[in-house]
């Protein structure tokens, strides 16, 4: 539940007041930000965060009621996060639970921007990727000058890549294109499709059996690289491409 770039609604709940003062002061460097809530009683700012659009916290990781990860879990993914402590050695907490940044007090404007533009650059993506997903298609270039496919997620079985170009396998035959897989897993929704190889991306929604080191993709079987495995089937387990199998 994102906001337009021009309406990010954000709060700060710090239960110091100086520290509290600062990121205010920084924030009027972004006017694309409102700010709806600044304070130290984190009961009050859940239930903003419960019962209105927000969509960036500033939050002290240690509130003396109740713990910055705690809080996070009550939000249920109603927004993003940003911690700020004076305390280094809970940033790997943080991390582990897919926070935007970690900023240690006292915090400097320009440190606060490079928040600002991870929150930004994070939105971005999350935007190209909700576009495919609305579109439900993706174009892939040909072999002649301004040529290019109009190919549907849901027709793509997998890609394999052949040194300086790819073949993309789908419902109505191969296409060959001089990109490489980083850049097409890149245009692909994350929840639909993953790298299993250093030379494959596939479907999870065509994947009809998974066997040891292999899946089985249409009627072809492709192996699962080793460096990839673990990735694959977090990925798989948790897709709801997967269960439409």
């Amino acid at each position: 539940m994102m906001e337009n770039k021009e309406n990010i609604r954000c709060i700060i709940v710090d239960d110091q007041l100086f520290a509290m003062g600062i990121l205010k002061n920084h924030l009027q460097h972004f006017p694309e930000i409102t700010l709806a809530y600044a304070g130290t009683n984190i009961y009050e700012a859940l239930h903003i965060i419960e019962t209105t659009a927000i969509d960036l916290v500033f939050l002290d990781i240690q509130m003396p009621t109740m713990s910055g990860l705690e809080f996070m879990k009550r939000c249920q993914n109603r927004c993003k996060f940003i911690f700020t402590t004076a305390y280094p050695k809970y940033a790997i907490d943080g991390y582990e639970h897919d926070i935007i940044d970690f900023l240690l007090k006292p915090i400097t404007l320009d440190r606060f921007k490079k928040s600002i533009v991870k929150f930004h650059q994070l939105n971005k993506l999350a935007d190209q990727e909700n576009s495919l997903l609305e579109t439900g298609h993706i174009l892939i270039k040909g072999d002649a000058k301004q040529k290019y496919f109009k190919v549907k997620l849901q027709d793509i079985y997998y890609a394999k890549g052949l040194d300086n170009y790819i073949c993309i396998y789908t419902r109505a035959g191969s296409i060959i294109t001089y990109m490489n897989l980083k850049d097409l897993i890149g245009q692909l929704p994350a929840d639909s499709f993953c790298r299993i190889h250093r030379s494959y991306i596939v479907s999870l929604q065509h994947i009809t059996y998974v066997e040891k080191s292999l899946v089985k993709v249409s009627a072809d079987t492709i192996p699962i690289g080793s460096s990839y495995r673990k990735q694959f089937f977090q990925v798989f387990q948790k897709s709801p491409m997967s269960r439409n199998t």
